[in-house]
């Protein structure tokens, strides 16, 4: 991920950082849709993001996710 810039107001770095996860959060659902044809892409995204409360916390769940899988091979 890249850095905001902290010479930013913090509402513009949050907005910046939201944008970046979301486009994370969305290529995931892409992925993911291809895999389950037929549902549509905003059930698979919500089904990511669901009880995690906002982006970051989605975000940091797919990572933690990821790292255990690498680390199972």
């Amino acid at each position: 991920m890249a850095l905001t810039n902290r010479n930013q107001p913090l509402d513009e770095r949050v907005t910046a950082l939201r944008a970046e996860l979301d486009k994370v959060i969305d290529e995931r659902a892409n992925q993911i849709a291809k895999e389950c044809p037929g549902v549509p892409l905003g059930v698979i995204r919500n089904s990511i993001t669901r009880g995690m409360g906002c982006q970051c916390a989605a975000y940091l769940e797919m990572r933690d996710k990821d790292e255990a899988q690498r680390g199972a091979a």
